[in-house]
């Protein structure tokens, strides 16, 4: 088995970087969604709300198809490597940052975008402020997403093979080591895992409750 700071290390490795690049694709999206005014736009906002609830495994699964040696992009070796993860957990958390971030910029004021206008804000002056009046739900966003990520096996496994010194993260270790009845160990990557978990959500919820706090003075 690999040291449980190995595990540790690649797991936050994958998941931090995975909810960066889905916050850079999601919010973006679900802002567009919220302020858009297009035909068909109620059938993307269908489309993200489905993604939030597709089954990692499928995700995995679909993935593997697309990095395997035999698929579009096998030659880029990316299937059982840490790169091919980051993508499955990029396409697994950014339906639901971009669906939170939907739902927290149409729940502003209705009138609001439309004030920011008149008062001469141009486009990305007004995208930029109602991010601000919207940032606790966009925190909110930033938690479900890393949650959903470091807490997903289903693709993790599919895609990274859980190869140990490469691949094996916190999640693959628990169910590997349940599979051998070591549940000792499993309990230590649990743990660890819900440790690693409650540290970084416990700095988002504080960062959260001040922005709510500022919002409300």
């Amino acid at each position: 088995m690999d040291p449980v700071e190995d595990v540790l290390g690649r797991s936050a490795l994958v998941s931090v970087s995975a909810t960066l690049i889905a916050l850079a694709i999601g919010v973006p999206v679900g802002t567009w969604l919220a302020l858009a005014r297009i035909r068909g736009r109620a059938g993307l906002a269908v489309a993200v709300n489905t993604g939030m609830a597709v089954p990692t495994v499928v995700v995995g699964l679909l993935v593997a198809l697309v990095l395997w040696r035999s698929g579009p992009l096998g030659d880029l070796d990316l299937i059982y490597t840490l790169r091919g993860m980051v993508i499955a957990q990029v396409l697994i958390a950014t339906p639901l940052i971009a669906g939170i971030t939907m739902a927290g910029l149409q729940a502003l004021p209705p009138d609001l975008a439309e004030q920011l206008r008149a008062l001469g804000a141009n486009r990305a002056q007004l995208v930029v402020r109602l991010w601000l009046e919207a940032r606790v739900p966009l925190l909110a966003a930033a938690m479900a997403g890393f949650g959903h990520a470091i807490s997903e096996v289903g693709a993790a496994t599919i895609v990274g093979g859980n190869i140990h010194g490469q691949t094996q993260v916190m999640t693959t270790s628990i169910v590997e080591n349940v599979g051998r009845g070591d549940f000792g160990d499993a309990l230590v990557y649990a743990g660890v895992l819900l440790a690693l978990a409650f540290a970084i959500n416990a700095l988002l919820t504080s960062v959260q409750q001040r922005a709510a706090a500022w919002a409300q003075s």
